[in-house]
């Protein structure tokens, strides 16, 4: 691997080892990185902001051939997520790369660059009485090509399927300069290598993504949500299963959990005036005896408030099977008020729990997470720390990958051989 290089040329007569990045796009669209560029607490030296896939994947190409190690970043609101990188040479932003390329609202696809951040997404879909079923984080930050590297859909999830179900086709930079695109722009499509599953979820370790194609679903007519006070947790999950197991169709169900709280139990349907009617009426004889408390949106954005303050707490994504969100949750509750640590938790139906930690030892949080993950991991289920206090001691973000990771290292190796794209940021150091 080339020594890292140094921005310190310019203007000393000294050959500017940059140059040729600032060549493809011109100088104005480099710039040296600075603290709010950091990367999972790794400084970067250079940010660099292209404005089209071509000039993205001359840059990749550039810093593959030197060895460097480049970061995508979009809008730069999951920069924690994942281990700190063995190296953060270069951010490679598609921040410039923001336009909706193609929308064929008849047949309910949308091609847009990776940089376009979803809140303007949606409401240019919006128009047309369209939209992606996507609710991810800070949609007015996320960008398309963050959500899909992150893997990050939302409640929304229970009705309409993850970002695998949703895209439809991709083009994505690899580290030698190629621009490669799987799928197309129909829903039916089956032919090729299946690169949008691929990439989805892959925090940017295969490649850049600078381009998706999404199938799209109509705005409902109607949105009405309720929350129901559960007796206990055990009385939560037997709501939120039971909703399952019906004739339902919510569009959002989730458990609000908070240490010392009665659990709340939050479900949302979309539909006609008499769809919803005809839906409430099932609901209500399924959450007896539980008790209605409020019926507001608001309750949608519970992960949001999750990472308020986030620099005092970690914050980790658990997954389980929904049939064992009390045994789940009981223990995180127990082991927490053992070690005298603050918790809450959003739990979706699909067994995804996202869940905030506070204490005033940050030992005591650790010892949490790493109690919790192998347990979780002997009954198959997941725990990933997105983000921990300065001050608690090192933990790995993502546990085992089981007998998948050789295949992990092996598409790694095949895409990304001499390990250019955000180095050990990924499963095992990937």
């Amino acid at each position: 691997m080339a020594a890292p290089l140094s921005a310190s040329g310019a203007g000393t007569g000294i050959a500017d080892p940059w140059d040729d990045l600032r060549a493809i796009a011109g100088g104005e669209h480099l710039r040296a990185a600075g603290p709010v560029d950091g990367v999972a607490g790794v400084q970067p030296q250079m940010v660099f902001e292209p404005s089209s896939e071509t000039e993205l994947a001359a840059a990749l190409r550039y810093g593959n051939a030197a060895g460097l190690g480049v970061v995508p970043r979009g809008g730069g609101t999951k920069s924690c997520w994942g281990n700190p990188p063995v190296r953060a040479d270069l951010i490679l932003s598609t921040v410039r790369l923001n336009r909706v390329i193609e929308h064929a609202w008849a047949d309910l696809t949308v091609s847009v660059e990776a940089g376009c951040t979803i809140q303007n997404l949606q409401n240019m879909l919006a128009e047309h009485g369209q939209r992606i079923a996507v609710d991810p984080l800070w949609p007015e930050r996320s960008t398309v090509g963050g959500i899909l590297s992150t893997n990050d859909s939302g409640s929304l999830r229970i009705r309409y399927g993850a970002l695998r179900d949703l895209i439809i086709g991709i083009t994505i930079a690899l580290p030698d300069g190629t621009l490669a695109s799987s799928g197309g722009k129909v829903v039916k499509n089956v032919a090729g290598y299946d690169l949008p599953k691929l990439a989805t979820g892959a925090l940017g370790t295969l490649g850049v993504i600078t381009r998706a194609n999404f199938r799209l679903h109509p705005m409902p007519h109607n949105i009405r949500s309720f929350t129901f006070a559960a007796c206990d947790l055990g009385d939560a999950n037997r709501v939120m299963l039971a909703v399952q197991d019906s004739s339902l169709t919510p569009a959002g169900l989730q458990v609000r959990l908070t240490a010392g709280a009665v659990p709340a139990v939050d479900v949302r349907f979309e539909g006609t005036v008499a769809g919803l009617a005809a839906q409430e009426m099932v609901l209500r004889k399924i959450v007896a005896p539980a008790a209605e408390t409020v019926t507001s949106d608001a309750v949608w954005q519970a992960r949001e408030g999750l990472w308020s303050s986030a620099e005092a707490a970690a914050i980790a994504k658990f997954s389980v099977l929904p049939a064992s969100v009390t045994e789940t949750c009981g223990r995180i509750g127990h082991l927490a008020d053992s070690l005298g640590v603050q918790w809450r938790a959003v739990v979706q139906g699909t067994g995804l729990g996202w869940l905030r930690l506070e204490a005033s030892r940050a030992a005591a949080i650790h010892e949490v997470l790493h109690t919790l993950r192998p347990e979780l991991e002997r009954v198959g289920g997941s725990l990933a720390v997105l983000h921990r206090p300065a001050a608690m001691p090192a933990i790995d973000a993502w546990g085992s990958a089981g007998d998948a990771f050789p295949l992990m290292l092996s598409v790694k190796q095949q895409f990304d051989p001499r390990g250019t794209l955000n180095p050990g940021r990924f499963i095992g150091g990937i």
